[in-house]
């Protein structure tokens, strides 16, 4: 007879999200306790969690979140940042030792804000600035991943089941207005630190569940424009094409999904000719970017979350509401396991974005 955890599980990753439309903290144990219901569709290979609002005393500043493999890789990335960045605070991530998480790499925080002349002499805006030094210390400096560079906001991850990673980053103790979540079950890629999710560039962050079959076009197409994939898992590229889409070309998030989840010609042709020309300019124009394969992801953002099916919604997705709260997951349990008692509770239809955002 075959035992849990000796079969593959195709439809196999977690993902959950919890956002208040007020703004109002909730507490890091509220989406421990949502993801911690789906266990079974982990595999201990990876879990981690996303939270926004989380640093407010230092939310003008850029929180790095790095994993060191030696401290020799630690000593030669502080020089790069010294260099690049004021550095407003440093410390050790508080972790709590736990023997479901072991072979931890040196896991540190930085709160930064670039260098006036530095910044000025690279004739970039901030935010680009801050990611080619992301880049250039995932790509160039041996044992030094940046997985986390975004403001009032952090990712914590780590290769386990995602409530003993909550647990090792002891996420009771933070609060924020928004937090995403995965456990995760790799099919083609490694089990390693920074592999696990969510992935994140500046103020974006993806959970996903599934497989990119376009992984290789899409790469190749986000290279072009300076993105570097080394993680070494195809759920990377999509946090740089939201980014790309999103930040350097100025599409709306709505946009964004209609490129990597564009609908069908024959749906296009059905539209309103307005929206027929507009949709029809965003699948020719960022035709690779088109993400093929099932998936169902969630993106955070600032002030917000997203959460998106593939066009045939061939993983699962369900959305609950309860008062200012909305909640975001792969099965309906990871919700009631929080708030047994909603006010409304729907699955999104394939392709169709649902974006919630913070009321200003």
């Amino acid at each position: 007879m075959l035992k849990e955890g000796q079969i593959r599980i195709p439809s196999g990753c977690a993902i959950s999200g919890i956002i208040s439309r007020e703004g109002k903290p909730i507490n890091g144990r509220d989406i421990v306790e949502s993801i911690r219901v789906m266990h079974d569709r982990s595999n201990g290979l990876g879990g981690g969690f996303a939270g926004y609002g989380i640093y407010p005393q230092y939310k003008e500043h850029y929180a790095f979140h790095i994993f060191y493999d030696t401290q020799e890789a630690r000593e030669e990335c502080e020089r790069f940042i010294d260099r690049h960045f004021d550095v407003i605070n440093l410390s050790k991530i508080p972790t709590k030792k736990i023997p479901a998480i072991t072979d931890e790499p040196l896991i540190w925080r930085y709160f930064v804000s670039p260098h006036p002349t530095k910044l000025a002499d690279s004739q970039l805006d901030e935010s680009e600035f801050v990611a080619r030094c992301v880049f250039r210390v995932n790509t160039e400096i041996e044992g030094a991943y940046i997985f986390s560079s975004g403001k009032n906001m952090g990712v914590f991850k780590a290769v386990g089941f995602p409530e003993d990673v909550g647990e090792f980053y002891r996420l009771d103790e933070y609060e924020g207005y928004s937090w995403t979540a995965h456990g995760r079950y790799p099919t083609n890629t490694p089990g390693w630190w920074g592999g696990a999710h969510p992935f994140a560039l500046l103020n974006y962050s993806i959970v996903h569940n599934g497989e990119i079959s376009s992984y290789d076009a899409n790469r190749r197409y986000m290279e072009m424009f300076g993105y570097r994939c080394s993680l070494q898992t195809d759920t990377e590229v999509i946090t740089y094409i939201i980014d790309y889409l999103s930040r350097k070309k100025g599409l709306s998030l709505e946009e964004t999904a209609n490129v990597i989840a564009a609908p069908f010609w024959s749906t296009i042709e059905k539209k309103p000719e307005e929206e027929k020309l507009r949709l029809t300019y965003l699948r020719n124009k960022f035709a690779s970017l088109l993400i093929t394969g099932p998936f169902s992801i969630i993106v955070g953002f600032e002030k917000g979350l997203m959460m998106l099916n593939d066009r045939l919604k061939l993983r699962s997705a369900v959305i609950g509401e309860k008062d200012d709260r909305v909640y975001m997951a792969s099965e309906e349990s990871a919700i009631r396991a929080i708030e047994p008692e909603l006010d409304k509770i729907w699955a999104p239809k394939g392709g169709n974005p649902v974006i919630v955002t913070v009321n200003e």
